[in-house]
């Protein structure tokens, strides 16, 4: 059995532990109903069980002074969390920050089809590039509202004392 370049490529990126964080951060940006409406796009699912159903829990949160002090302890935050294995053995683990069990359950899944040699090229294709040009233009706006209330401020100089 022979596989093309682009699944290759794409189960490549997703065994890449830097790859697979950044696939994460991007999934993690998306809400709920934009999850969902992608996900479908992606056409018939593979089999999968959920290895741990969705559940909410508390994580403790963690902040330096500066970026670079002591971490102190800032207090604790409400996460979700779920697991999904995929019938070919690719586990997907999904978290996110509040009670979206449904969101956790969503990460896990595109997580898990990321891995997969069958999917990851769709899942990178229907969910991931459009979550990235939306992000990108989201940053792009507030960056250029941003500069447009930016005030530069100079020293002027008088005299040769």
């Amino acid at each position: 059995m022979t596989t093309g370049a682009p699944q290759e490529a794409s189960h490549r990126a997703a065994a890449d532990p830097a790859a697979r964080r950044a696939a994460l951060a991007v999934l993690v940006e998306a809400t709920t109903e934009e999850l969902d409406r992608l996900v479908s796009n992606i056409g018939p699912l593979p089999p999968h069980e959920i290895v741990r159903a969705p559940e909410t829990g508390l994580v403790m949160v963690q902040g330096r002074i500066g970026g670079d002090g002591r971490p102190f302890n800032v207090g604790e935050a409400t996460v979700s969390r779920a697991v999904i294995r995929l019938a070919g053995g690719e586990m997907g683990f999904g978290y996110a920050l509040g009670r979206d069990q449904a969101k956790a359950r969503l990460v896990a899944l595109c997580d898990a089809l990321l891995q997969s040699p069958a999917h990851g090229p769709a899942t990178e294709d229907r969910v991931l590039a459009p979550l990235r040009a939306r992000i990108a233009e989201e940053r792009a706006r507030v960056a250029a509202h941003t500069a447009a209330t930016r005030v530069d401020f100079f020293t002027l100089v008088r005299g040769d004392n």
